[in-house]
């Protein structure tokens, strides 16, 4: 199959599966379409909302469509790397044998990630990073695609572990959950309320997911698009000769070379996903905000004159 037939092929399909998600999940389009693509191009998603916003229903339903494993681990504080990694046991015969944690599966949906400690968020972006595991010296390759979804509750403080920004910048998205509209609430319970639950069908398998990332990854890009992401990306540092007097006011950092190298695939996936054989400066500002939220240190000004990280990007944008 070519790749022209093979992207025809994909727009198609991720309209299908936007639509079986949508037999779950009302509304919420914004959020579905960036978990989607930080799957078509093999990235990780952090997703920022108050409880109650169906983070964990959504994240179950577009696994059971894309026909993936799926595993939730609920972080606490008095979670150890071992019980989310595996370990080692001795079984009858007095040997050593691997247990697997719940890492091993396709989706792992990181649930309140900043509510353990360090040492366990590091075992898990680990795994994030190198699609492997070490035990006991031994490494244990993951099964790909491999791809975590973390949540963070926005409101309470207490007792949590923010994530350092090194942690924060593996994350290819950072997606803020709103509240649905009246409309939509009045739906959500309309559709939850009763005794029958919606279905969804499998459309797509790992293999299949697996195809669509180097498809993904072949499309080609045009010079000047690539030079906008990095021209865009830099603008957010505030330490560079031509940096302008908005972002020294305001940024302490900017955005690392990460974020250059994810504005272009996702600009990819983005430009696929609406059957557009090559991205343009529209499809890197398509995906701009949730890639470079996460990335934008803010100073003390910011914060004391309510300069949020998104009016930041929007205004380099």
């Amino acid at each position: 199959m070519s790749d022209v037939t093979a992207i025809n092929n994909l727009v198609q399909r991720h309209n299908t599966l936007k639509q079986e998600i949508a037999k779950v999940i009302v509304g919420q389009d914004g959020v579905i379409d960036q978990i989607l693509l930080s799957i078509y191009t093999g990235g990780h998603a952090l997703l920022i909302g108050v409880p109650g916003l169906a983070k964990t229903l959504m994240v179950n339903t577009i696994a059971k469509t894309l026909g993936l494993d799926f595993k939730r681990i609920q972080f606490t504080p008095d979670l150890m790397p071992s019980d989310i990694l595996g370990s080692e046991v001795l079984d009858q015969n007095r040997n050593f044998k691997f247990i697997k944690g719940p890492v091993f599966s396709n989706i792992i949906l990181a649930d309140e990630i900043n509510r353990t400690p360090p040492k366990t968020q590091a075992a898990l972006l680990e795994a994030m990073q190198e699609r492997s595991v070490t035990i006991a010296g031994q490494q244990h390759k993951l099964e790909l695609p491999y791809f975590v979804l973390a949540t963070q509750n926005p409101i309470e403080q207490e007792g949590t572990y923010p994530l350092p920004e090194a942690q924060l910048d593996r994350f290819m998205f950072a997606i803020e959950l709103k509240y649905p509209s009246v409309t939509e609430e009045i739906q959500v319970v309309k559709t939850t309320t009763t005794d029958s639950t919606p279905t969804v069908n499998a459309l797509f398998s790992a293999a299949e997911i697996l195809e669509v990332q180097h498809l993904i990854r072949r499309i080609p890009v045009p010079d000047n698009v690539v030079e906008y992401a990095v021209r865009l990306v830099n603008s957010t540092r505030p330490n560079l000769e031509g940096s302008s007097d908005f972002v020294r006011q305001y940024i302490d950092w900017g955005a690392g070379p990460r974020a250059s190298q994810n504005l272009i695939l996702g600009a990819k996936a983005h430009a696929a996903v609406q059957g557009k054989f090559s991205p343009d400066i529209e499809n890197v500002q398509a995906v701009a905000m949730g890639i470079l939220r996460h990335r934008i240190i803010k100073n003390y000004k910011a914060e004391a004159e309510g300069i949020s990280e998104e009016n930041i990007v929007d205004k380099l944008l």
